[in-house]
């Protein structure tokens, strides 16, 4: 297991600069995604568990019909570090995809996660 580095203020507004719509709160890294519904909601909940499982670094999750929070900390050392930063990162670039126009799949008609 890798030495966790507990992020400097500095260093988590270097991080930030690169994650839009996160930012830090109570000790956490945190975003909240707006959903087109409950099942919405759901599929990206899972999705975001498949992540955190793949990576073996888990968030805290609040759920709510059409809203996701994800709250990222280092748990062993109560508080961020580059770990939570490259999961938000995997989160963003999963979470928030959706086809490009012109292309082969039309993609969701109504307004995705954001």
């Amino acid at each position: 297991m890798p030495e966790d580095h507990v992020l400097t203020e500095s260093e988590l507004n270097d991080a930030l600069a690169g994650l839009p719509d996160w930012e830090v709160r109570e000790g956490w890294l945190r975003r909240t995604y707006t959903t087109p519904g409950w099942p919405h909601t759901m599929m990206l909940t899972s999705t975001i568990g498949y992540l955190a499982e793949a990576a073996w670094h888990h968030p805290d999750l609040s759920i709510g019909y059409a809203k996701v929070t994800v709250k990222l900390q280092t748990h062993r050392v109560r508080a961020i570090t580059n770990s939570d930063v490259e999961l938000a990162r995997q989160i963003d670039q999963v979470v928030l995809w959706k086809p490009t126009s012109g292309g082969a799949l039309e993609g969701f008609p109504k307004k995705w996660v954001h």
